[in-house]
């Protein structure tokens, strides 16, 4: 199964992998220009800000000997979470908190210009003091970040100041870049609030469209979306608003159409069943196994047709009918005295059980139900109504102990003229439009179904209707 990401997630992933895009190309920059190295860093301010803390904190301990150095060395190491050495002119460690440094450090060391010593007699007042050069390198085992800073002291040899910086964060905070970091967090939160209103617009409406294809999908074609967006949005919603315009005029024509042929088949089949009751009254014994098949056949028929005529009614009922509260005992009552199986139904009801919907349209599907069961089920087999809530909703289950369905037929009931194999016999009398009558009749009383097998055997349909105030 493929995995579903939702489209804002997606629009707010790629906005953030383009934040990290430029991100990362102002910090190659920064960091390349002039050479493909971490060097870069230390020509503008973070350099001078490492060039100022050396100066101010060691510049005037460095050239000195003794336990003043030291301690000016550990003191400073210990302020800012690095350690600091000096190294002389041959590269040599003299002073601070370790001992020994990379050999890559030392090289680097050789191969910068070592700084000048300022010139001395007349020449001093008219020359500037000497350009100092800062290197950062990645170098040691661990590899960890290393800054030079180049120190003078007139008549005084070379001297580096080298700085181990264990971390990255820690560099952050030594260039006083961190500051810089949280302005570019800062400039991503914004972005992604200044465009989350308009991809929560575009999901949004997204989510309705999708919403409302899968209703007119499950046949409610009076579903309608708002298509008042002048952008593309819009157009679809028009198109899914006509096309749902469309499928319910053809299926609405297509069901009167169904119900003027069932209400025109239904004179001459009841005058044909007269004459067979004639015919049958009247003919000689040896005909008479003949002539009922005839009448078998013609009842079926009319069965069919009569079906047909509540399909077709049920199918053109608004799609919500007004709804009022039903009283579920005499709903129950009323259905099973009318089908005659009030000896072979056991009912168990909450006391006060009411639900809202249209007690015609409702009695129609439990009928529908009842005569299914007893059908299929058979007179001496369990067949049990009973009701349950919760919440909101009341659960009316119409329950037997038949064969049941195949688990693969399960789908489709309530289909129109779906018929499981085993009930595609005369004997089973069944027309196919039973359940498809209760699932529309359910449905326009703003309810569903549901249909499952028991175990070990058996059949248990669910009404779901919202249950009476």
């Amino acid at each position: 199964m493929k995995l579903r990401l939702p489209l804002a997630l997606k629009v707010s992933v790629w906005l953030l992998l383009n934040l990290v895009v430029l991100v990362g190309l102002g910090l190659g920059l920064m960091v390349f220009n002039g050479g493909l190295s971490w060097n870069s860093l230390m020509e503008g301010p973070a350099g001078r800000r490492v060039e100022g803390l050396v100066d101010s904190s060691l510049a005037t301990f460095v050239l000195r000997g003794g336990e003043e150095r030291e301690d000016a060395l550990v003191s400073f190491a210990r302020q800012n979470g690095i350690d600091a050495v000096v190294v002389n002119g041959p590269g040599r460690v003299t002073a601070g908190t370790l001992r020994e440094i990379p050999d890559a450090v030392r090289a680097a060391l050789r191969a910068s210009r070592p700084p000048r010593e300022p010139p001395h007699g007349p020449e001093r007042e008219s020359e500037q003091p000497p350009k100092r050069r800062l290197l950062l390198l990645r170098a040691g085992e661990p590899v960890v970040f290393w800054i030079t800073v180049p120190v003078h002291k007139p008549g005084a040899p070379p001297a580096w100041v080298v700085l181990r910086v264990p971390s990255f964060a820690t560099l952050l905070r030594l260039l006083d870049l961190t500051t810089w970091l949280w302005v570019a967090a800062g400039a991503a939160v914004v972005s992604v609030l200044f465009w989350l209103p308009l991809v929560r617009s575009l999901t949004r409406d997204l989510a309705k469209l999708s919403h409302a294809t899968r209703e007119i999908a499950n046949g409610r074609f009076d579903t309608r979306v708002s298509a008042s967006r002048r952008d593309e949005l819009g157009s679809l919603g028009a198109s899914v608003n006509n096309m749902a315009d469309r499928l319910d005029r053809m299926a609405n024509g297509q069901k009167r159409f169904m119900g003027d042929i069932a209400h025109e088949l239904g004179s001459p089949l009841g005058r044909m069943q007269v004459s067979v009751e004639i015919l049958q009254q009247r003919a000689d014994p040896a005909l008479q196994p003949s002539i009922q098949d005839v009448r078998e056949e013609v009842d079926h028929m009319a069965r069919l047709v009569e079906e047909l005529l509540d399909f077709t009614r049920a199918g053109l009922q608004p799609r919500v009918a007004p709804l009022v509260a039903v009283d579920l005992a005499t709903l129950v009552e009323r259905v099973l005295a009318r089908e005659g199986a009030a000896d072979a139904v056991s009912v168990r009801l909450q006391e006060g059980a009411a639900v809202r919907g249209d007690p015609g349209i409702l009695a129609r599907a439990l009928g529908n139900l009842v005569r299914n069961a007893v059908r299929h089920a058979g007179r001496g087999v369990a067949i049990t109504i009973r009701a349950e809530r919760l919440g909101d909703v009341v659960h009316l289950i119409v329950e037997d102990e038949g064969p049941g369905v195949p688990p693969e037929a399960l789908a489709r009931l309530g289909e129109p003229l779906f018929r499981p194999d085993f009930a595609r016999n005369r004997e089973g009398g069944g027309t196919g439009l039973g359940l498809a009558i209760v699932k529309t009749c359910v449905e326009s009383c703003g309810g569903s179904v549901t249909f499952t097998n028991r175990k070990p055997s058996g059949l248990c349909v669910t009404l779901r209707l919202a249950a009476a105030a």
